[in-house]
């Protein structure tokens, strides 16, 4: 088996990622902790707060339950990691790395009770700190913390992908899928339990040396873990330097996060600086650029951007920008960064890394890896009594670092011609970058795919489903990327794909639908190219069986193309599209309309064969291999979709006649396409007729109809 250093690369990301899984239970746990402490302080409480007291009572019982997770990480590690890396039944996986897990400790406690001194271990001794001993579910072990919890997590997985579905004789089936992977696993554990004995301790005293390395390296150390954390992320690879520090045992046997709350109370009570009580806590000062250099970068960006596009990126920006602020999360802004400009990231990294070892010069030590919600929580309200003065200067220097991120961010944007959103050309979107946008751009860089919206969203939708080995069948009709995958398992979830430009995601075993929109042809035409290998550069063009107008040929509709017009000029009156039942879209049997992941509108059960359009407007597409469905531009930008019945696109035009033509101009009430409803009757689908307004958020106003029966050209049904 040969491995290429892309493989070896995803490997070591989809790693990071697995280790990553049980990360998320953090950050509440850690804010609970710190706010029972800090209910619990008689400096800021008095004689509320004494031992004794109900609410000290009440506090404590709160504390000692958040203190689950960092009290047993390593079988959280256990049970969570091996999530990330099954390839199928994830909860069944999580169950063995317990058992499994528990096994390798119990062969260890039983190896060192009989031989602890053959090993060099003093078993006899109480399990603790310098000890090399720890103890794991009431198991007195070796104190292996994270590391070997997340090493045992990796063989569980593998033996549950390598093993669970072994066939086994029929009489043995109780054996079969979890019972068969722990057994293995228990075989497989004795000789990794009695080698851990062996190499352990030695390991563990070299730890122990690392930790002192880094306890004494002081700025340097500090300027450098910011620096590669933060430039390891696009690869996401900071896991690796991000866990060991924060979660152990890098710098402190149970990782920052644990060792400052659970001393706390010392620091509070202690006017000594903070770097000197804790200098491991300079390591955890990576947040503070999330709080004061963001905001910075953000306000560039902005004052950057076109005067009429600003409205538009403060819209984009200010959520972003107030999530990184709060809750340390980046992503929105810094693959922005990374997408449109990599130098402004290297820049921001730079500057990330500077600030933090400015904060540890001037004696700021703590928990900052998160947004100003940890720093509040965790730092300030708690020792702001004995610390004041540095909290004071951390502020102040922070918000220099505002002003320099502004500066050295709008010098770049302009001089270079950055295109950060509100820069981008007329007619394309504005709009920040996700990190699965990233890695598909990068991607598409190596196979020499020519970047376009379109394109990307084909990488993109691609990852997402699994990758080309993944892919069974894949065809399209007006508006969806319908996809057979292989295994349902692999696709993900539907954030990642809405984070990319979906309007949804249906899932129905594995037959899966991506709800793109009217571009679902460019993005189907990317697709296939990249399921052949066909990666020579494509334009943003549509395919032959669905024509739509480009920027060189831009329609025009007459201003009195409407068939009502109120005085608001984005106002208009829609008729009937087609002669049956109106009933509002949200009853439409198809989750992709009912769910108004095509926008809003309305419905009609037909009981004529002749769509008509609604208003005076252009044929802005036509589905022309299968006729059933066709794109209207109405004189207020609205864009209507009209969808004749469910999964008709598999009649391949079969009763359907075409009575219009690609970029005519039409009046209210005249035929677009006559369908034979005893044709789709006959196939088995639903002939219900939809009509979709696309860009419906643009229009709030809208109004419809109550369900009654309505005639084609002349009931009105729409009004926005």
């Amino acid at each position: 088996m040969t491995f290429s250093k892309e493989r070896s690369m995803q490997e070591l990301q989809r790693f990071g990622g697995a280790m990553y899984t049980p990360v998320i239970l953090f950050a509440f746990f850690g804010l609970t902790v710190a706010v029972s402490i800090i209910f619990s302080n008689t400096g800021l409480f008095g004689s509320l707060a004494e031992e004794g007291t109900l609410w000290y009572d009440f506090w404590y019982v709160v504390q000692q339950g958040a203190w689950t997770v960092f009290k047993q990480m390593p079988i959280l590690f256990a049970i969570a990691v091996p999530i990330g890396f099954a390839k199928k039944e994830q909860a069944r996986c999580a169950m063995e790395g317990f058992v499994i897990y528990m096994i390798f400790n119990y062969f260890i406690s039983g190896i060192l009770s009989l031989h602890g001194s053959y090993f060099g271990v003093d078993y006899g001794q109480d399990a603790g700190a310098g000890t090399g001993l720890a103890m794991i579910a009431n198991i007195k072990t070796l104190d292996m913390g994270m590391l070997g919890a997340i090493f045992i997590a990796c063989i569980t997985a593998y033996l549950h992908n390598r093993f669970y579905d072994t066939e086994i004789p029929e009489w043995l089936g109780i054996f079969k899928g979890p019972a068969f992977v722990v057994a293995v696993g228990f075989v497989v554990m004795l000789p990794t339990a009695l080698l851990f004995c062996y190499i352990w301790p030695p390991i563990q005293h070299g730890i122990e040396q690392f930790q002192f390395f880094l306890k004494t390296s002081g700025i340097f150390g500090v300027w450098a873990y910011t620096f590669a954390e933060k430039i390891l992320l696009p690869a996401g690879l900071h896991h690796f330097i991000y866990l060991p520090f924060i979660y152990g045992p890098a710098v402190v046997d149970n990782g920052i996060q644990a060792y400052w709350l659970q001393h706390l109370n010392d620091f509070a009570t202690s006017a000594q600086s903070l770097r000197d009580l804790f200098p491991q806590g300079g390591f955890a000062l990576h947040g503070s650029a999330k709080v004061f250099g963001l905001p910075g970068a953000a306000l560039a960006m902005y004052y950057c951007a076109k005067p009429e596009k600003r409205k538009k990126v403060a819209a984009l920006l200010i959520p972003a920008t107030v999530t990184a602020v709060l809750c340390g999360i980046t992503e929105p802004i810094e693959f922005t960064f990374l997408f449109v400009a990599p130098v402004l990231y290297f820049v921001h990294a730079v500057l990330s890394a500077t600030l933090s070892t400015i904060l540890y010069l001037i004696g700021l030590s703590g928990n900052f890896g998160g947004g100003l919600i940890d720093s509040i929580v965790q730092n300030w309200i708690p020792l702001f009594r004995f610390h004041a003065w540095t909290y004071i200067m951390q502020i102040a220097i922070g918000l220099c670092f505002t002003l320099i991120y502004f500066v050295v961010f709008r010098f770049l944007i302009l001089h270079f011609d950055f295109k950060t959103p509100g820069r981008t050309d007329d007619g394309e979107d504005d709009k920040l970058f996700t990190k699965a946008e990233y890695k598909a751009k990068k991607e598409m860089e190596k196979k020499g795919i020519a970047g376009g919206a379109d394109a990307l969203k084909a990488q993109v939708f691609l990852d997402c489903l699994g990758g080309p080995d993944n892919i069974q069948e894949v065809t399209n009709c007006a508006t969806c990327l319908r996809v057979t995958v292989n295994d349902p398992d692999k696709v993900a979830g539907t954030s990642k794909f809405t984070n990319a430009g979906a309007f949804g995601l249906v899932k129905n075993g594995r037959a899966v639908q991506v709800i793109v929109g009217l571009s679902v042809p460019n993005v189907r035409s990317h697709f296939d190219a990249l399921l052949k290998g066909d990666y020579t550069p494509m334009a943003e063009t549509s395919p032959e069986d669905m024509k739509e107008t480009t920027v060189d040929n831009p329609r025009e509709v007459p201003v009195n193309a409407v068939a009502s017009v109120d005085e608001d000029s984005r106002s208009m009156r829609l008729k009937a599209f087609v002669s049956g039942d109106l009933v509002d879209i949200s009853e439409v049997p198809d989750d992709a309309f009912s769910q108004m992941m095509m926008g809003d509108g309305v419905a009609i059960k037909p009981t004529s064969d002749t769509i008509v359009a609604p208003a005076d407007c252009v044929v802005s597409m036509i589905m022309e291999s299968s006729l059933h469905a066709v794109g209207l531009e109405l004189s207020n930008g609205a864009e209507i979709l009209i969808h004749i019945g469910l999964d008709t696109v598999n009649l391949n035009g079969q009763g359907f006649t075409l009575l219009t033509e690609q970029d005519a101009q039409v009046k209210a009430g005249d035929p677009l396409i006559r369908f034979d409803r005893d044709v789709i009757a006959k196939a088995g689908y639903d002939d219900i007729v939809i009509m979709a307004v696309t860009n419906s958020p643009e229009y709030p106003q809208m109004k419809k109809e109550p369900d009654q029966p309505v005639v084609a050209g002349e009931t009105p049904i729409v009004i926005f």
